[in-house]
């Protein structure tokens, strides 16, 4: 059975991931398992698939196994995609999912509702041992809210509206956005692509 290391210490994620994974013969395990719990790996790229790239080679070189990493984010369309790679960061030293929505609604507090488009965006990359590299992206459209709904999820989550459910990400729960959210967009394509291989 292969190995495969999950280049994340977010819980939320890494249930995701292994949960989308379990049907392939691979045997995972997370950064704290594999004895990498105290790796850190500046995320320095300029877009979704060079962080999460970089995260996957870096950990598949420690391990010598096959490596899965993630790199999400919110792109407003209004403010030029930002918070982009930015996202966890956006309102600076000590950024709180808090900061970072109170930031984001500061900068869209003259926007209209038709101009606050936006959407979620998640690049899984996998780096394999033999040198093979592989990508995939998921993207959810949305609009940013005026003010923050709802209590379940994190980061931007109560203040994206899927329009087709008028709620927040954070007002619908995490078994409709499991199901309709970037990441599990990007894990249904990693599926796809992994059916391939195994």
């Amino acid at each position: 059975m292969k190995k495969v290391i999950l280049a994340s210490q977010n819980k939320h994620k890494l249930e995701e991931i292994k949960e989308i994974l379990k049907e392939f013969p691979l045997e995972i395990k997370s950064m704290d398992e594999a004895g990498l719990g105290d790796l850190e790996i500046i995320e320095d790229g300029e877009t979704f698939e060079e962080n999460s790239m970089k995260k996957a080679v870096e950990v598949m070189k420690k391990t010598n196994s096959i490596a899965v990493a993630d790199d999400s984010g919110l792109e407003v369309d209004a403010i030029g995609n930002r918070p982009g790679v930015y996202s966890a960061r956006f309102s600076g030293e000590g950024a709180t999912d808090k900061k970072n929505n109170e930031k984001l609604l500061d900068m869209l507090k003259d926007v209209p509702k038709e101009e606050r488009t936006a959407r979620f965006v998640s690049v899984i990359s996998v780096a394999f041992p033999d040198g093979r590299k592989m990508h995939v992206r998921g993207e959810c459209k949305g609009l940013i809210g005026y003010e923050e709904k709802g209590c379940a999820g994190f980061g931007y989550d109560p203040l994206f509206i899927i329009e087709q459910y008028n709620k927040t990400f954070a007002e619908l729960g995490s078994e409709i956005k499991n199901k309709i959210s970037h990441r599990a967009n990007a894990l249904e394509k990693l599926q796809k692509e992994l059916r391939e291989l195994f």
